[in-house]
């Protein structure tokens, strides 16, 4: 949506913003669905990167061409699990970096540090 069209319709007095504001999803379940959809996006990439099918992907999988379909689409059903094995049996990795970063204000006590997760999606 461009700039000037939000404008006039927020002015309007509506609201503009993205299916997890309308869905009221907290910080951590848009994480978490940043992360699968994330994970998802790569499988696929991947998958065709080494021109794999997804019925060769599912055979290395032990499982079907739909439920790799699935799998790719992120869909509520397929655990993290399945994502991060789907992605390596196509050749992927992920690497974890820990990423320490100071709290922001009022979120902790002054001088201590929360800890982040960094998941780096990468080809082999």
């Amino acid at each position: 949506m461009d700039a000037t069209k939000r404008k006039a319709l927020e002015s309007a007095g509506w609201k503009v913003g993205d299916a997890a504001d309308f869905l009221e999803m907290s910080d951590q379940e848009r994480q978490l669905l940043d992360a699968r959809v994330a994970l998802a996006t790569a499988i696929r990439r991947q998958r065709e990167a080494v021109a794999l099918s997804q019925k060769e992907l599912g055979t290395r999988l032990k499982t079907s061409q739909p439920r790799v379909a699935k799998i790719e689409r992120a869909a509520s059903d397929v655990s993290l699990d399945q994502l991060v094995r789907a992605l390596t049996a196509a050749g992927g990795r992920i690497v974890v970096k820990n990423v320490n970063s100071k709290a922001r204000k009022g979120k902790q006590a002054k001088g201590k540090r929360s800890g982040a997760v960094v998941l780096e999606v990468t080809s082999k």
